[in-house]
């Protein structure tokens, strides 16, 4: 083999070690190993061509290209603070942070620059008009309903922008110190105020209560009064009764009866006792005795 030979076939062995180099080079570029936390944005010729998810992917070498390799992972934008006026004119700071991520890589790359600028914007114009339909005591009551409503717009309007809102927080709402002094004292005069009803309240009740004793009373006293006299009454019916059936008799027998309690009452009597009657008073006694023992037989 002389020296042609061998440079000839030497050549020829590079050329096909040129070319394996030059093919594995080309497979190695049309191959595309995605991983699972991104998606690659491919343009061909400097046109968006397809987006490649998680995985192998293949494309052709030379003619396409990654442009952007984007993140689907969640994101929290920064704390933002901005500046608000209720409807009654208060005004409020309020601290906002919005959790998001892209879903659609194409939109987002080609339709807008900053996202999370502009996502920022969007939240501060929308934190403002919400509240701007609000009184301060609304917006301090009902803060979930405006996340609520905040994340529904927020999500209206980055729709284009191919972003998935997961998440929108309002995490204080702060107050100038003069607004803060303001509501201290009208939570003071509150307390105040309330303390004087419940004391107005209970001096109320102890009134009623202490007019319910008295006619509760009132009402006993009747009552006894109304049971005595039916029991006078009754005793006069007896009487008047007795000197109807019996004439003159009865009412002789009570007057016996009347005089007899009397003397009874006045021998029991304490310490010693000197009894003057008359001579004719022995034998109204002895009368009474006897018509007391004819009544009794």
């Amino acid at each position: 083999m002389n020296e042609e030979q061998i440079l000839g076939l030497l050549s020829s062995n590079i050329l096909y070690l040129l070319g394996a180099i030059l093919l594995i080079i080309i497979v190695l570029k049309g191959v595309r190993i995605v991983p699972q936390s991104e998606k690659h944005v491919v343009e061909r010729f400097g046109r968006l061509h397809s987006v490649l998810g998680p995985g192998i992917n293949f494309v052709i070498p030379l003619l396409d290209s990654v442009a952007h390799k984007i993140s689907i992972l969640e994101r929290q934008l920064p704390t933002a603070k901005q500046d608000a006026i209720t409807k009654d004119n208060v005004l409020v700071q309020v601290d906002t942070s919005v959790f998001y991520r892209i879903i659609e890589p194409e939109k987002t790359v080609y339709r807008i620059r900053d996202v999370d600028g502009a996502i920022a914007t969007t939240v501060a114009g929308i934190v403002r008009a919400e509240i701007g339909k609000m009184d301060l005591d609304e917006v301090q009551s009902n803060r979930n309903q405006m996340i609520a409503t905040i994340k529904t717009l927020v999500e209206s309007a980055v729709d284009d922008w191919g972003i998935e809102v997961t998440r929108a927080e309002i995490l204080d709402v702060n107050l100038d110190q003069a607004t803060r002094d303001a509501m201290m004292q009208q939570l003071n005069a509150e307390r105040a105020r309330r303390a004087q009803v419940t004391e107005a309240e209970g001096h109320k009740r102890a009134v009623e209560l202490s007019a319910d004793a008295e006619l509760y009373s009132s009402e006993q006293i009747a009552k006894a009064r109304r049971i005595q006299a039916d029991a006078e009454a009754y005793a006069t019916e007896v009487v008047a009764k007795a000197i109807a059936d019996h004439g003159i008799e009865a009412a002789q027998y009570q007057v016996a009866l009347k005089q007899v309690e009397a003397l009874n009452a006045l021998g029991n009597g304490t310490g010693k006792q000197t009894i003057v009657l008359p001579a004719n008073a022995l034998e109204a006694f002895g009368d009474a005795f006897k018509m007391l023992k004819g009544g009794a037989k």
